[in-house]
């Protein structure tokens, strides 16, 4: 062996002897919170030492959540950021929780504000502790008088006049929007704008019982034949709205807001006629990606303004696109 190739052959050897070492260093995020959704990047990156709270009005068994979660989670692991996620659809008790965090002196928080009111003194409480917040899906009207830096989600209204208009082009006339969380200012600017583009009532029920919401829309159903679309804020709930048509015997329509695997697939099969998507998974991660920006160089996205992550409409002309994604658990 001539002495070039053997000093080529040592190079060689010397540099997948580092390779192996590099692999063999590297370590994760020390949350299990913090772990790539299925489908994303798994290369493992070191922990940055910040760790962010990520706290939610979430109604157990809502599978919007878990969209969002999986868009925290993504951001989180490729920053090697600590995620602490908790939540709580009573809005005192949510303060509550943000209120932990901000004992526990996380880096930074993303919320919601379904319920302003009842956050107001647990967001100047971080404010005033250093702590920088963002929020996402729900505070768009409220999140600078909050004090909040940053907000990514849709808006509600605009969602709503825009479900509205395509009900309406569908050939809708009479809308039921059934509105399952009482006082989420949320909701309620969702069905105001649903009825800004076709007639429309709204219909409170109780969310947290899926049999109670069946029995209600099945009541009104039979007692309004004329109703011909059934507006629904989750969903899960659109699924029980259908099972509430088939029982009234009703020719009504769904439509709802938010998207989940089983709801497109009902997309796909024409029994849901569409869903206003507000893309979750982008809000989840534009929440701690933005935060750990911020944390790192000093950035604040959105000019001031939102960032809007919808209105998206999701029907027969799309879903073929979109179902992937459902099923990745991404859309």
């Amino acid at each position: 062996m001539n002495s070039s190739r053997l000093s080529r052959l040592v190079v060689i050897g010397a540099a997948l002897t580092l390779g192996l070492a590099a692999c063999s260093s590297s370590s994760t995020g020390s949350s299990s919170s913090s772990a790539a959704p299925a489908g994303a990047a798994s290369a493992a990156v070191a922990p940055s030492g910040i760790t962010i709270a990520m706290i939610t009005h979430e109604t157990p068994g809502d599978t919007y959540w878990d969209i969002i979660k999986a868009g925290a989670k993504a951001s989180a692991a490729e920053h090697g950021i600590t995620l602490k996620y908790s939540s709580d659809p009573d809005f005192t008790k949510q303060a509550t929780l943000v209120q932990n965090a901000i004992d526990s002196k996380v880096n930074g928080i993303a919320m919601t504000a379904a319920g302003p009111d009842a956050l107001k003194d647990v967001v100047g409480a971080a404010n005033k502790a250093k702590i920088p917040v963002v929020m996402f899906d729900s505070g768009i009207d409220d999140y600078q008088r909050l004090g909040a830096m940053m907000y990514f989600g849709s808006d509600e209204y605009v969602a709503g006049q825009a479900l509205g208009k395509k009900i309406s082009q569908a050939g809708g006339k009479n809308t039921l929007c059934v509105i399952h969380q009482e006082g989420s200012v949320a909701l309620e600017a969702r069905c105001k704008g649903v009825g800004e583009g076709v007639a429309s009532k709204n219909m409170q029920v109780n969310g947290t019982d899926d049999a109670s919401v069946k029995a209600s829309i099945t009541a009104k159903l039979q007692q309004d034949p004329t109703i011909d679309y059934i507006v629904t804020m989750g969903a899960p709930l659109a699924l029980v709205a259908l099972d509430a048509v088939n029982t009234a015997g009703s020719k009504a329509k769904i439509a709802t807001f938010d998207l989940n695997l089983a709801a497109a697939k009902e997309i796909k099969k024409g029994t849901i006629a569409m869903a206003v998507d507000a893309q979750p998974y982008v809000q989840g991660y534009e929440a701690v990606d933005s935060l750990w920006r911020y944390l790192t160089n000093g950035n604040d996205i959105g000019g001031g303004k939102a960032v809007l992550t919808g209105p998206s409409i999701v029907d027969a002309s799309n879903i073929d696109l979109i179902l992937p994604f459902a099923e990745k658990g991404t859309r």
